[in-house]
């Protein structure tokens, strides 16, 4: 049977857990995605609690990064989601997100109305991606795909 959480300690107390042992083990996010069998990103987050692993996903997880029963059985419920809490975010990366939609939300927006007209893009029906690429004028880029689902507003 399908559960659900309502309150995020249980996923946030995993999520510490299994970072501990994602270091202790060396692994890598791919060589835990690897083990689920989904993208990097997809895995990523359930791993951190904002989404649930199918059971067979769960268990690989689980096993690979030497948690108990429980935690892989954890690893299946529907999470709370947010994982960042109220406020302007501090940790610097995050706040670079948080910047680059201060700037360009209203523009997102704009353009995705003039485009597809009154609606959302879907976080749900979504998939993300992280590249890193080599820069023209020297070092690295990173090229981030966000790629959801449009959803038009529909009239009742």
């Amino acid at each position: 049977m399908i559960q659900s959480q309502y309150d995020t300690t249980a996923r946030q107390d995993l999520a510490t857990a299994a970072v501990e042992a994602k270091l202790r083990k060396d692994l890598s996010w791919q060589q835990i995605a690897d083990a689920a069998g989904f993208s990097v990103a997809f895995v990523t987050a359930a791993v951190l609690g904002q989404h649930a692993l199918p059971a067979d996903s769960a268990r690989a997880v689980a096993e690979l990064l030497g948690l108990d029963d429980d935690a892989a059985l954890l690893l299946t419920t529907i999470p709370s989601r947010g994982s960042i809490p109220g406020g302007i975010p501090t940790d610097p990366t995050i706040y670079r997100f948080y910047e680059m939609l201060q700037v360009y939300g209203t523009t997102l927006k704009a353009l995705v109305h003039e485009e597809f007209g009154d609606g959302i893009i879907s976080a749900i029906n979504f998939t993300l991606d992280v590249q890193k690429v080599a820069d023209p004028e020297g070092g690295e880029r990173a090229v981030i795909t966000l790629n959801g689902k449009y959803l038009p507003t529909k009239p009742f």
